[in-house]
């Protein structure tokens, strides 16, 4: 709505015309009318305005845009992926020692580390690329 919209300053001027030929004992149900055409307008303009983000929005989605991303946006997950994965190394060495000594626990350290290292390279830009054509994330 514009700051002199000239269809609510014409209703405005009809309704203070109504308003000096009615007299006084119609005031609240001439302010009130009035009122109503006003928040109608408003309400379209609303209306149009969230129509307008809305479509704008979904043209960015449909385009594949994202916001980029920093990796200390990021910091929290990888520390607590990292954090998670050290607590459960504890019970998986366990296991691997009691199941295949030296070489069992070898080889769950580097199933550890390696799951570590692929979850810290998403924040990489060269694996960006590849992350956005995969199939099997949504």
């Amino acid at each position: 709505m514009e700051a002199r919209d000239p269809e609510l300053k014409k209703e405005l001027d009809a309704t203070l015309h109504a308003r000096r030929e009615l007299g006084e004992e119609y005031d609240a149900a001439l302010v009130e009318s009035f009122l109503e055409k006003v928040e109608q307008r408003l309400d379209g303009t609303v209306d149009r305005r969230v129509r307008r983000q809305l479509a704008e929005q979904q043209m960015v989605v449909a385009r594949g845009a994202r916001p980029p991303q920093s990796a200390e946006a990021n910091f929290g997950e990888r520390f607590g992926f990292a954090i998670v994965s050290l607590i459960l190394a504890i019970p998986l060495s366990a296991i691997a020692v009691v199941n295949a000594n030296l070489e069992g626990l070898i080889v769950a350290w580097f199933g550890i580390v390696g799951v570590n290292a692929v979850h810290a390279a998403r924040g990489w830009p060269w694996m960006r690329g590849r992350r956005e054509k995969s199939d099997w994330e949504t």
